[in-house]
């Protein structure tokens, strides 16, 4: 077995000398190669580098979502591909929601106890995957296309993630206090929570029009609130389509009403109600909005967009798990 190790020295769990441990473990059963990453993007191309060659069986990302998901996006950068390296993850990141989804211990130890055990045992899945593009005939048709593992969001969502990474740059650590505190700011400073500005359309359907809010989930949980996974889309998963929940509504009670739904949810029950809108297995159907609005993927701000069309992608990567 030949493997690149793509680490993110920067992951906030685990320290140099546990990465050294890891590192140490994966190479007495395999041929490794090891490189840090070193800026944005470097992930995605030592995947794409990976992709193109005939020397690589797997790449193993040691790091958070952000990792993970540069690392696909560079495995497919030309699409899905039965002959491409197969991926496996060690959880490095503060929530790794894509690691614990295909059920991986969030322990960056015990994971890598489990993908040694799973190479043993030749165990993989292959899963589908969501792919983003700016729409056809839009402003934003040029904009590239970009995988995504677990969730996307268009709308208040992204915007709390993209409060989230401003205060990274300013050295404060991703911990849930975090994320709680810019949930409520972004909600105390939104100018379009109520008034929804996004429709959806989608082949075969009449628009969902007025939306405030956006997520579209391809696996569930949606996130992680420490040890406590979280439901925006019970039924989604790396078998289907993509999921959508999106509002219509966010004043003060219905946020208080949706947040105490999201916060108790389960596997068999995620948010519901006048104001909410859920569909499931979805192909393919695109988010437009009438002002622009920030952009998330795998928790990574993307940016403003006007128009985004989204695609599931059935059987698209093979997962060693």
């Amino acid at each position: 077995m030949r493997a690149l190790l793509v680490v993110n020295p920067a992951a906030t769990t685990t320290s140099a000398r546990t990465r050294d441990v890891l590192i140490h473990a994966l190479a007495s059963e395999m041929k490794l190669e090891v490189v840090t990453t070193e800026y944005r993007g470097h992930a995605r191309d030592l995947g794409r580098q990976a992709a193109d060659s005939d020397d690589i069986d797997m790449v193993v990302a040691l790091g958070g979502d952000g990792t993970v998901n540069e690392v696909v996006n560079g495995l497919l950068h030309r699409g899905p591909d039965p002959r491409l390296p197969g991926l496996a993850v060690v959880p490095g990141g503060s929530t790794n929601v894509f690691a614990r989804a295909l059920g991986l211990p969030n322990d960056a130890v015990e994971a890598t106890g489990a993908l040694l055990d799973a190479l043993r045992e030749e165990r993989e899945r292959t899963v589908g995957l969501g792919l983003a593009a700016g729409t056809p005939g839009t402003e934003d048709e040029s904009v590239p296309s970009r995988w995504f593992t677990f969730c996307a969001g268009l709308g208040f969502d992204a915007g709390v993630v993209g409060r989230v990474e401003q205060q990274r740059e300013l050295g404060r650590r991703s911990t849930h206090a975090l994320y709680l505190r810019q949930v409520l700011r972004q909600f105390l400073d939104d100018p379009h929570r109520r008034h929804g500005t996004i429709t959806l359309e989608r082949p075969g359907a009449d628009p969902v029009t007025d939306l405030v809010l956006s997520i579209i989930c391809n696996t569930s949980p949606w996130t992680f609130l420490g040890n406590r996974p979280v439901y925006a889309a019970p039924k989604a998963s790396f078998d289907t389509g993509l999921d959508v929940l999106a509002l219509s509504r966010m004043s003060t009670p219905a946020v208080a009403r949706y947040a105490t739904q999201l916060l108790t949810s389960s596997p068999e029950r995620g948010p519901h109600g006048k104001h909410a809108v859920t569909l499931h297995d979805l192909a393919d159907f695109t988010l437009h909005s009438k002002v622009p609005l920030p952009l998330q993927m795998d928790g990574d701000h993307l940016g403003l967009r006007t128009s985004v069309t989204f695609t599931g992608v059935r059987r698209a990567l093979r997962v060693i798990v």
